[in-house]
């Protein structure tokens, strides 16, 4: 969808993204962690893609940042997924950044897992 939105089998997504390297196709990208992606938790509805970029640019090269975002209200969802330009980068931010305050409130930065590394039980 051209509005970055995404339909799942949960419901609608929007992230208002924020790019600094247009090397990277989306096409390309795959489910496993690099090292460099970073979720981050706790977030302010004030704060935007540019402020979470801005914050994080203190301890390295942030090279994308994704906002999630409600899809009626185009409010925060008070998470965002943050990709570092290195795998250094992004452990500084977690060291540095993590239970740091960003708007107001007490933010948490953790590593993307893996989709692949977990499994999924269909016991009902």
């Amino acid at each position: 969808m051209s509005s970055g939105c995404e339909a799942f089998s949960v419901g609608l997504v929007c992230a208002e993204k924020s790019y600094r390297s247009r090397s990277r196709s989306r096409e390309s990208e795959d489910a496993s962690n690099p090292g460099n992606n970073l979720y981050v938790t706790g977030l302010s509805t004030r704060v935007t893609a540019s402020d979470i970029e801005k914050f994080f640019s203190r301890e390295g090269k942030v090279l994308e940042c994704n906002l999630v975002k409600d899809p009626r209200s185009k409010e925060s969802r008070g998470f965002a997924f943050v990709t570092m330009e290195s795998n250094k980068d992004a452990e500084r931010c977690i060291k540095y950044l993590n239970h740091s305050v960003l708007e107001g409130r007490l933010i948490t930065v953790e590593m993307v897992w893996s989709v692949d590394s977990i499994e999924f039980s269909s016991k009902i």
